[in-house]
């Protein structure tokens, strides 16, 4: 998702990076983790940043706080600057047509 999205944004690789959200207790989960990208890309001078969540159509707690609030925090605390989450689909009308249709397509 994140590859074809820069694909057909025109986003030069060296633009953008991939990190994994979720991690639940000590268990090791997929690296790296979006908490260290943050840190990561505010220490080595990245001052504006967007932040895009794909794995989710519909803003939660996870998105909303975790890596809206926590993540701005982090990437700030760190030397970051500008902060933009970029909010899911959510009820965008041209989501739920997409949607719709593909489930027609599968009925």
């Amino acid at each position: 998702t994140a590859t074809s999205t820069a694909e057909k944004l025109n986003i030069p690789a060296s633009h953008w990076s991939l990190s994994f959200q979720s991690r639940l207790g000590r268990a090791e989960w997929l690296k790296p983790s979006t908490e260290h990208s943050l840190e990561v890309l505010a220490r080595t001078g990245k001052k504006n940043i967007a932040v895009l969540c794909p794995s989710f159509v519909a803003d939660c707690i996870e998105t909303l706080e975790e890596i809206g609030i926590g993540g701005q925090e982090t990437f700030q605390h760190q030397g970051g600057k500008d902060y933009h989450l970029i909010p899911c689909v959510n009820e965008d009308p041209r989501w739920v047509e997409s949607f719709a249709k593909l489930l027609r397509e599968k009925i």
